[in-house]
């Protein structure tokens, strides 16, 4: 419904816009540190909100109704194991941007975690997200 009695919980995807997430990996490699910044970089910035990926992996009521309700999902990968792009999947979303850091150049066990990187992961992100 779009009319303006509706509530909003009654409301459809037509007449509001849902949130921009942002799940990334945190895993124990270089690449996974750096994803999990760059998220919380790109969330600082305001270009979407970094969501919990552990959330989504439990089945978190809210957490899944949330991002159901995403008007955009990036997921960022550190590695080729894609560990966030898999999660999102099994949890039956099909619909989002992914980025892999090792796709960018980056090489698992051989990256530092710096700002630089951690910013070219973050840029990659927020061309994505606007793309």
């Amino acid at each position: 419904m779009s009319d303006s009695s509706s509530s909003p919980t009654s409301c459809s995807c037509s007449c509001s816009s849902g949130p921009k997430l942002i799940f990334g990996c945190s895993g124990a490699a270089d690449v996974g540190a750096i994803a999990d910044r760059a998220a919380r970089k790109l969330s600082q910035e305001g270009v979407g909100k970094m969501f919990c990926l552990a959330g989504i992996g439990g089945r978190v009521s809210g957490i899944m109704l949330t991002t159901q309700s995403a008007e955009k999902i990036l997921a960022i990968d550190g590695c080729a194991l894609d560990c966030v792009k898999h999660c999102l999947q099994e949890a039956g979303f099909k619909e989002f941007k992914h980025l892999r850091l090792t796709d960018i150049g980056m090489e698992k066990g051989k990256t530092p975690v710096s700002d630089e990187n951690i910013a070219k992961a973050a840029e990659q992100g927020k061309q994505l997200m606007q793309a």
